[in-house]
């Protein structure tokens, strides 16, 4: 990919990641299709942040992915409160402060696999699946450091596996299914732009 469709998608991926970072995903029910009834809608209890990051990943590549979420985490650390809970310097004390740092390899992963042979939506699916991965490697190592270096091991540092059901386990599912979303879309879309 030419560097300057790198720079694009890198613009593209932090202003996704802002606006992915407060819209709520929702999936709907598809028995509206075959019962002519309303469509129900429910919310995966996610946002789609993770999802514009995996997008950046397969439609920009590995740089245009890290550079956005790079973009992203000074923006967050230094000027805008682009964060879920504001933004700031001591952003980096908050426990999900490492699932944001996990963005960078995350995106680069994704992008990397994503672009290894022509897109096919199971390698776009595998490469999602392999950032998101990375994504929650770097975010509960950020957690275990966190509790137990930073804090020293104490009974409340034990709060360590709620924090890990919290940030990991539970949106886990809807991340799942952002993450397929993606997949599609972007197969779709890299074959509209035949690349």
């Amino acid at each position: 990919m030419t560097p300057p469709l790198e720079l694009l998608w890198a613009i593209i991926g932090v202003l996704l990641t802002i606006g992915g970072t407060f819209l709520e995903a929702f999936a709907a029910d598809p028995s509206w299709l075959w019962e002519q009834q309303e469509i129900s809608v429910y919310s995966l209890g996610v946002t789609y942040q993770i999802g514009a990051v995996l997008l950046v990943g397969c439609m920009g590549g590995k740089n245009a992915a890290a550079m956005s979420q790079i973009a992203y985490l000074v923006l967050g650390l230094t000027v805008l409160p682009v964060f879920s809970e504001g933004g700031g310097i001591g952003y980096l004390r908050e426990p999900s402060f490492g699932y944001l740092l996990g963005f960078i390899p995350g995106g680069w992963l994704c992008g990397m696999l994503a672009f290894k042979a022509p897109p096919k939506l199971e390698l776009l699916a595998f490469s999602c699946f392999c950032g998101l991965a990375v994504i929650h490697g770097v975010g509960l190592t950020y957690l275990t450091i966190n509790y137990f270096i930073l804090e020293g091991f104490t009974a409340e540092s034990l709060a360590l596996i709620e924090a890990i059901q919290k940030y990991s386990l539970h949106p886990l599912a809807g991340q799942l299914g952002v993450a397929c979303a993606i997949s599609v879309l972007s197969y779709v879309l890299r074959g509209l732009m035949f690349y």
